[in-house]
């Protein structure tokens, strides 16, 4: 880990209180908790930004695919029409 950075954050008494719980049932230190913790975080985040592109993508394209999913039922309302009068013929 040679590429390490130290840096100073401050934290509240009672939150570093809490870490420090977490840290002594396992067997890590403060350094380790909080890399993982800011990992998870990061991962987290990216998943919420990816999430909202998606709803943003999706509310975008909603009118075209509602558009789509009409012609393809007008599709079908016509084949079903020409099937059922062969259908008729046969009779």
């Amino acid at each position: 880990m040679g590429n390490l950075k130290r840096v100073m954050i401050s934290l509240p008494n009672n939150l570093l209180q809490e870490v420090d719980v977490f840290v002594q049932k396992g067997s890590g230190n403060r350094s380790e908790f909080i890399r993982e913790a800011m990992k998870l975080y990061l991962k987290e985040k990216k998943r919420q930004e990816l999430r909202e592109q998606m709803r943003i993508g999706y509310l975008e394209m909603s009118e075209i695919n509602l558009e789509l999913a009409d012609e393809g039922i007008s599709c079908d309302a016509r084949t079903i029409d020409y099937y059922e009068e062969r259908l008729a013929e046969c009779e």
